[in-house]
């Protein structure tokens, strides 16, 4: 298994577009200090994946710092391979290269890009990046990969052309699934959304909020019908069942509960989601309230 140096084997996942990257980097030093093993975080037309990671790398002393996902269609393949290879040897086992396909509507719209062939795309990027020399970077060791995996094909491909796979907005039976496909020897880091609430209908409320994106994209659409909700659970927003099925909703020890389900399913590491009111929430005051439930400190 490639070298990943978790901390714990809870970390936290969070995209924080709109906040400053000083802001960013002085909240993931105390998600550092409470405990969290990881920071990942998306890329979706925010800011630019390589420099937000070298920035917040620098910036903490032993958080793992991973991309959930760079999107292939942003940068070419070398770019990727070479760009990792520098963040790996400057902080060694504490970089995670998260990769996918990303979605038709964004990469058509953003990327100006044809969304054919995913499966083959990723391949072919994958094949691209081991071509780049050993001249890049020499001596340093090869990024750890994780495949934004969900369907069969691209968790087959995490095992055979990356180091494991990174699923998102996914069960514990999901989580199990891909740990029987992909073997012992392959890193499987879910993420867990939580909406730290007792109040069922504002957990519901933030877990809709959240799914408003995701639920009109049809691979996570497919992957949902694939993890046994049907088409009624596929409207905007998410049916109730699977907003409570995709978020972690209660007091902490509820959602820790949760958290232990992934990780008692074969998940080497969880990134909990925090959801808060808005979006653009701090989640530092979840985080505090969840870390000694999570065994954290």
């Amino acid at each position: 298994m490639s070298r990943i140096d978790f901390a714990s084997r809870v970390g936290v996942w969070w995209t924080s577009d709109q906040w400053s990257i000083n802001d960013v980097i002085g909240r993931a030093r105390e998600i550092e200090q409470l405990g969290y093993g990881s920071l990942f975080y998306g890329e979706a037309g925010g800011k630019e994946t390589f420099t937000q990671a070298a920035a917040l790398l620098s910036g903490t002393e032993r958080l793992v710092v991973g991309t959930g996902i760079a999107n292939i269609h942003a940068r070419s393949a070398p770019a990727s391979e070479s760009g990792a290879r520098t963040l790996t040897a400057q902080h060694p086992g504490r970089f995670v290269l998260g990769l996918g396909v990303s979605h038709a509507p964004l990469v058509e719209r953003s990327y100006a890009g044809s969304y054919s062939r995913p499966l083959s795309t990723m391949r072919e990027y994958l094949q691209t990046m081991d071509a780049v020399p050993a001249e890049v970077e020499p001596g340093a060791q090869r990024p750890t990969r994780l495949l934004a995996a969900l369907g069969p094909k691209m968790i087959e491909l995490s095992s055979t052309a990356a180091d494991g796979a990174h699923p998102y907005l996914v069960t514990p039976e999901h989580t199990a699934s891909t740990r029987e496909q992909l073997g012992p020897d392959k890193w499987v880091v879910s993420e867990q959304a939580a909406a730290l609430t007792t109040d069922r209908q504002e957990g519901l409320r933030r877990g809709h909020q959240h799914l408003h994106m995701y639920s009109q994209l049809p691979n996570y659409q497919n992957s949902w019908l694939r993890q046994g909700f049907d088409e009624s659970d596929l409207v905007v927003g998410g049916s109730d069942r699977l907003a409570e099925g995709m978020v972690a909703m209660g007091d902490a020890e509820t959602v820790a509960a949760q958290v232990t389900r992934h990780l008692d399913a074969g998940a080497d590491h969880v990134v909990i989601q925090v959801l808060g009111e808005d979006p653009a929430a701090d989640p530092l005051p979840a985080l505090r309230e969840l870390a000694p439930a999570l065994g954290l400190g």
